[in-house]
Formats: structure tokens, C-alpha cells, sequence
């Protein structure tokens, strides 16, 4: 604002300067001189107004560009609160992701080995159970032995696999279940046969002509021929697990627990 005021004493000191000059001189020139000096007055005045705006116009921009770097200034402040935050949680979660694999790292140690255990305990309960479905149950407790051994099956992977095969043992349990299979008996040639197994009581089998019915004994661990005494019931027992009939109560050959030792 310094330039539009020295510019205003300017002015004033012409104007001043023009009064003295009339003042001195002859009174025709008077006149004359006092319109020059009136115009000088005025143009002075104009140039005056017109630096006066011109710094106001200035001062307006300044003010509205300091209102507008303010309200950049208070965005800015906002978004690194809400950026702080953002990378606080990002850290706390990091971290959480962190202790989680350690922690899986634990779990894994650990229950490998009873994936493992759990694997030779089912493929020897199969060995020492009734043999029936022998050939698919001890086929897949061989594909999960197997399947430990492969690094391209994940921990949980391995961990359903095991778990659906000890359901499927389990289903057996309570199932009745008829399939045709080979059998060779002792001294007798290998004949294709109907097997019935109810749960994990009986195991019987009874021969396409029904001419021989028999058993797996759990004392001998052998089949052993019943004559014709259950030949009707097995015969029913195998009409039940195929859904041919209604179930129905039927005499089977069940063997007495032996006593605790």
C-alpha cells in the first residue's frame, strides 16, 4: 500500500505547486492555469483510484487463496487421521496374520504326528476287523498313507481325508450292507459268492445256488461253513440290505464276547 499513498502525496504536492504558481502569476494567466492544474489534480486522483484498486483487487486474492490453501490444509489433516488409522489397523493385522501362522505352524507340528498315528491305527483296525469290504477298506487306508508323504496336498487337506475315513468306519457300524465278492474257502476252489454284513457283528455269505451258507469266525479268523440252519435267515438278511423286503427280525450266527482279561 506504500506505492498508491506516495503517489497520493504526489499528486497533492502538484496541486500545492500549481496554487503557488497562480498565485504568482498574472492575473489573465490565472485562469488558465488553474484548469491546468486542476487537470493535473484530476488525472493524479484517477491514477490514484485506479493503484488503489488494483492493490485491493490483489489483497481480495490473497485473502481468497489464504481461504483456500486453509481449507486444503484442513482436508489434508483429516485425510492423515483417517490415513493414521488406516495403517494402525493394518499393522495390528499384520501382526495378527503373524501370530496366526506361528500359531499354525504349532498346530502343524503337532498334529501331523496324530494324522500319522491315526492313519496305522485305522490300517490295523481294518486288518483285525471283519473282513468285510476288505479289499476297499484297506485300499483306502493304503491311499492315506500314501497321501502323507505328498507335499502338494495341504495340512487341511490331509486332515479331512483322514477324518472322512474314520466316518466311513463309523457308518459301517450301523449299516447292513449286501455285495457279491469272491471267496475261497480251505481245500475248496475260490467261488463267487453273496456277502451280508450287519454292522460289525456278522459276516456271512451264502453261495449263488444258496446250496452253502457260512461265516467269519472272529476265534479263527477264518469262514467256516453253517450248514443249512441259517440258510433261510441269511437268505432274508440279503433280501433286506438290497431293500427287496421290509426289515424283518432274522436269526444270525453272532459269536459271545469273550471276557475281560
Amino acid at each position: 500500500m506504500l506505492k498508491p499513498i506516495m503517489r497520493c502525496i504526489s499528486a497533492a504536492s502538484l496541486a500545492i505547486a500549481g496554487f503557488g504558481a497562480i498565485a504568482n502569476a498574472a492575473p489573465g494567466d490565472g485562469v488558465r492555469q488553474v484548469v491546468q492544474a486542476q487537470g493535473q489534480i484530476n488525472e493524479a486522483a484517477a491514477a490514484s483510484q485506479t493503484t488503489v484498486n488494483a492493490a485491493s483487487d490483489q489483497a481480495m486474492e490473497l485473502v481468497q487463496e489464504y481461504l483456500t490453501n486453509r481449507e486444503q490444509i484442513d482436508r489434508l489433516r483429516v485425510y492423515n487421521q483417517n490415513l493414521t488409522s488406516l495403517v494402525r489397523d493394518q499393522q495390528d493385522e499384520v501382526a495378527s496374520i503373524a501370530k496366526q501362522m506361528k500359531d499354525a505352524e504349532i498346530v502343524e507340528k503337532e498334529i501331523v504326528p496324530l494324522m500319522l498315528k491315526m492313519v496305522a491305527t485305522l490300517d490295523q483296525f481294518v486288518k483285525l476287523d471283519l473282513p468285510f469290504l476288505y479289499e476297499e477298506r484297506s485300499n483306502r487306508a493304503a491311499q492315506l498313507r500314501e497321501m502323507m508323504d505328498r507335499a502338494d496336498v495341504t495340512i487341511s487337506e490331509k486332515y479331512r481325508r483322514v477324518m472322512e475315513a474314520y466316518q466311513i468306519e463309523t457308518d459301517y457300524g450301523r449299516t447292513i450292507e449286501a455285495y457279491r465278492g469272491n471267496l475261497k474257502l480251505e481245500g475248496a476252489n475260490e467261488r463267487e459268492v453273496d456277502f451280508l454284513s450287519v454292522g460289525r457283528l456278522v459276516l456271512a455269505y451264502q453261495t449263488l445256488d444258496r446250496e452253502e451258507t457260512g461265516y467269519f469266525n472272529p476265534k479263527t479268523r477264518k469262514f467256516e461253513e453253517l450248514g443249512s440252519t441259517y440258510r433261510g435267515s441269511i437268505s432274508e438278511g440279503l433280501r433286506v440290505a438290497r431293500k427287496q423286503v421290509a426289515p424283518n427280525l432274522i436269526s444270525l450266527p453272532i459269536t459271545a464276547p469273550e471276557a475281560a482279561k
